[in-house]
């Protein structure tokens, strides 16, 4: 199975490390100029380097399966539809709560007890698409102690980066055998929150949701959707 990787820094590099171990063609990296971590990466293994911001429908190399890792880049439509499979990404929470940018630092700033990550198909919305893969995590009382900006990335650092490489990891081997998983988002427990930091990532076709109020009976809903999988994986 041939892939694209667009990401950048740590977690962009062990997603592409993932797939070279997994013997994973990767065709192209899209990742910012001078990038320390994947672009470094896909130099040493000469794999082509796209700058990100210039990721189009006409530079995607013909592939099976796109993979967005710790990408802001808009993958507009005409990309989305370039690899014959489509997109998957990984975003850090239990969607559909918690949709956009800084959804850990509102997981800590909401008081969540528990959070997770989400490997989900792209679409034209912001996280909305269909799910993939899910995992669980604990978020430990004592981030509370902690500012929500430094607790979000003690929380990214210690668990959920490693979480998404894992889940993308199952997800593309999954695909690469021919086991396609997809299940809907329930929009009863969306909820979309502003970037904490003010960035807006410019995206024309952005599908707007309304946000509205978490409450545990919402958050115990998505967890025993999860749970029903011996693997902690929706769908499967």
């Amino acid at each position: 199975m041939k892939v694209i990787i667009a990401g950048q820094k740590y977690f962009g590099e062990q997603v592409l490390r993932m797939c070279l171990l997994k013997n994973i063609e990767v065709v192209a990296v899209s990742c910012p100029v001078g990038d320390e971590h994947i672009g470094k990466l896909a130099s040493i293994n000469n794999i082509r380097i796209i700058p990100a911001g210039s990721l189009s429908g006409d530079t995607c190399p013909t592939c099976d399966l796109g993979i967005a890792a710790h990408s802001f880049d808009f993958i507009g439509r005409r990309t989305r539809y370039a690899p014959k499979m489509g997109w998957v990404g990984y975003h850090p929470s239990l969607l559909p709560r918690h949709r956009g940018r800084s959804s850990i630092e509102w997981a800590v700033r909401m008081g969540d007890a528990i959070t997770g990550g989400t490997v989900y198909w792209l679409n034209s919305g912001v996280d909305r698409g269909d799910i993939a893969a899910q995992d669980w995590c604990f978020i430990d009382k004592k981030m509370q102690t902690l500012s929500p900006s430094e607790a979000a990335r003690v929380i990214w650092r210690e668990q959920l980066c490693d979480m998404g490489v894992k889940l993308l990891s199952k997800v593309v081997c999954d695909i690469a055998s021919g086991k396609v998983i997809r299940k809907k988002q329930n929009e009863r427990f969306a909820t979309f929150e502003p970037s904490i930091s003010g960035q807006r990532l410019y995206r024309p076709d952005l599908l707007m949701i309304e946000m509205v109020s978490s409450t545990n009976e919402q958050l115990g809903e998505i967890w025993a959707s999860v749970g029903e999988s011996g693997e902690n994986a929706v769908g499967v």
